[in-house]
């Protein structure tokens, strides 16, 4: 399955559910107390994070797709830091307050990395349904999909209501199940249950063909579309009516901390749903958000760079051949990482020192190096006939080997000014005994504000040279 990035900046989606905030008290650990036999945490950093639907909202927000949430909390000081640090991520919140009962909070001891302790403060919401649902109605017209954040702290307590108001107005529905009684979640698009949890419902699978085979009974009895089961190590499960089964091997290349991988999952998958893309694309990019998220500490969101990194490498463009597509992807990555990009352009017929001197040389003007070669036609109208001596594959592969070289990518037309105009690099540099005013694209480069640079080639180094040598030789 090929992956690509979504427009999320057009993919608005509203979360709906238990809202609370994740406390940190980081410390070292370096003696037992002599009161009891437990570690002594001194603690020297405190830090907040939104939790439960407010970890979905913020992942959202994070893709760069437009988010709000729905919830319910206290009227203190952590509804107040909830608030605060949400809206400053871009998330609207409209928060049902209730003075009489604390916002809940989780509050983990954190020392060297690792959890000691966790202290939980809550009590079970008794939630205005009424006054949610007209909240909902209010925002439909907004969003392009809604995601039901189920905890069982009590802000949702009429599912049903809420699933057919945001289908009469023919907005997908996902949720995040919690408990037993899938049979709340009635009629929604797709749920997104863990093995633990289905297996709950459905009871043990000992196989795939018993896991697809309930999932799909799961399916009609719920009148769902979709089943997404997350499987922990084993990847995910996509289940859809029709459809053969879609099983995606997990992607974390080390796991950390699983907290909050539940939240990441949906957040993903409802961006890219609302940003128009299928169900296994968005499924794909959900895989590789978890992969990503499970290798952070604590609750913690995946953002848009960090999936589109991703992406690049299940497509293997992190460095190397790409095609004009991939590369403008891989730009726009290193662009929000603040990278400068460094372009230049030649036939690289037969790579000698010369060339190898050059790239160097040019690589340490920025971050990335772009090298773009003239394909096998205009190398061949450029040169004459008989060159080029290696075709534009053996060209591309030979430089993508070289350590100074980021990405390879080839144009068809004589000169790279179409290329440039995609591109626009930082820096344009040119090998050779030019002036800047002589060479091929400054303009370009130049109107924008970037900069165009000339540098030689080692002396005595070209691959005509080189060419006319073997042909002395062989008495050409």
């Amino acid at each position: 399955m090929k992956l690509n990035m979504p427009r999320f900046d057009s993919a608005p989606v509203l979360v709906v559910g238990d809202v609370m905030l994740d406390r940190y008290w980081h410390g070292p650990t370096q003696r037992i107390s002599p009161e009891a036999p437990v570690p002594v945490v001194k603690v020297e950093q405190i830090e907040d994070r939104p939790g439960g639907a407010g970890n979905v909202a913020l992942n959202i927000a994070a893709l760069g797709a437009p988010a709000w949430l729905v919830g319910v909390t206290g009227t203190d000081e952590a509804a107040d830091t909830l608030r605060t640090r949400l809206e400053a991520a871009g998330v609207y919140c409209d928060f049902q307050a209730q003075a009489a009962q604390p916002t809940i909070t989780k509050l983990r001891v954190m020392s060297r990395h690792q959890q000691l302790l966790r202290l939980d403060f809550e009590e079970p919401f008794v939630t205005d349904g009424e006054a949610m649902l007209q909240t909902v109605a209010g925002l439909l017209s907004q969003v392009k999909v809604m995601i039901l954040s189920d905890y069982g702290k009590g802000a949702l307590v009429n599912h049903q209501a809420l699933i057919a108001l945001a289908r009469e107005r023919g907005i997908p529905v996902l949720a995040d199940p919690k408990g037993s009684n899938f049979g709340i979640y009635r009629g929604a698009t797709l749920i997104t249950p863990n093995l633990t949890e289905f297996e709950a419902v459905v009871g043990h699978c000992a196989s795939e063909q018993e896991l697809v085979d309930k999932g799909l009974a799961l399916i009609d009895d719920l009148q769902l579309e979709a089943l997404l089961v997350t499987r922990s190590e084993h990847g995910m499960t996509l289940l859809r009516k029709g459809e053969s089964a879609l099983h995606l091997p997990a992607r974390a290349r080390e796991v950390f901390d699983v907290t909050g991988a539940g939240d990441t999952v949906i957040s993903t998958l409802a961006a890219a749903l609302a940003a128009g893309e299928d169900y296994p694309l968005a499924v794909g990019l959900a895989n590789l958000a978890a992969g990503i998220v499970v290798g952070k500490l604590g609750t913690a969101t995946v953002s848009a760079p960090e999936l589109r990194r991703g992406v690049q490498r299940e497509q293997g463009s992190e460095r190397g051949a790409l095609s004009v597509e991939q590369l403008l992807l891989a730009i726009e990555d290193a662009r929000a990482h603040g990278e400068r990009i460094v372009f230049t352009n030649g036939c690289f017929d037969i790579i000698h020192a010369g060339h190898v001197g050059y790239l160097e040389e040019a690589r340490s003007l920025g971050d990335r190096l772009i090298v773009a070669i003239n394909d096998d036609d205009s190398v061949t109208r450029l040169k004459g006939p008989g060159r080029p001596i290696n075709s534009v594959e053996r060209r591309m592969t030979v430089l993508a080997g070289l350590g100074a070289v980021d990405w390879v990518v080839n144009f068809a037309e004589d000169t790279p000014e179409a290329l440039l105009d995609q591109v626009k690099p930082d820096v344009l540099v040119k090998g050779g005994d030019y002036s800047v005013e002589q060479v091929v694209g400054a303009p370009i480069v130049q109107a924008y504000g970037g900069e165009v640079k000339v540098l030689n080639f080692v002396e005595s180094c070209s691959t005509t040279a080189i060419v006319e040598r073997i042909r002395e030789r062989d008495g050409q």
